[in-house]
């Protein structure tokens, strides 16, 4: 019993070693350069680690050198086994009003060992709530709109079933 006591606190403290001390900028800007490569771009005024991730503050996304949105606030945060990016405050360019919703307070990604081909999404924003999963596997995703509110100017993107409005595409 007191080897199986020592092997599990040699792996939490390991564990929690390898979290507070892994490089996440470097995480970050290897993420970045991955993402560059498919045309988007990331520029954020600030960089702030966290003991489990870290924040982006002031952050302006670029398609192929085309400014699509800016945001307030990304928090990433990662515990390995569970892993969560928040945004906060999303506000889509003028130009492309009329195809995605304008404003979303926030966005949650949760990802869990649990169910590794999933990835859960809640968002509120102008819209109202929706909540969606994105399947990594079959490369879909899916969001219902629990709370719809004003979904006029994306309700010809939306289809209906008996669970409501939901928008689904692949990636």
């Amino acid at each position: 019993m007191q080897m199986v006591k020592n092997i599990l606190i040699t792996f939490i403290v390991f564990w929690f070693a390898l979290l507070v001390f892994m490089p996440k900028q470097e995480l970050y800007f290897t993420l970045e350069k991955e993402l560059a490569t498919k045309g988007i771009e990331i520029n954020e005024e600030s960089l702030e680690e966290t003991m489990f991730g870290l924040t982006a503050k002031n952050v302006t996304l670029y398609f192929k050198g085309i400014k699509v949105a800016t945001v307030e606030e990304i928090d990433m945060y990662t515990l390995f086994f569970y892993s969560r990016v928040k945004i906060i405050t999303l506000q889509v360019d003028e130009s492309l009003r009329a195809f995605v919703p304008q404003d979303i307070e926030n966005t949650r990604f949760v990802h869990s060992i649990l169910s590794p081909e999933t990835v859960r999404i809640k968002t509120r924003g102008t819209f109202g709530l929706a909540e969606g999963t994105m399947d990594l596997g079959t490369r879909k995703v899916q969001i219902y709109f629990t709370e719809p509110k004003e979904i006029a100017s994306i309700r010809s993107q939306l289809k209906k079933d008996e669970k409501g409005w939901y928008y689904e595409t692949s990636f």
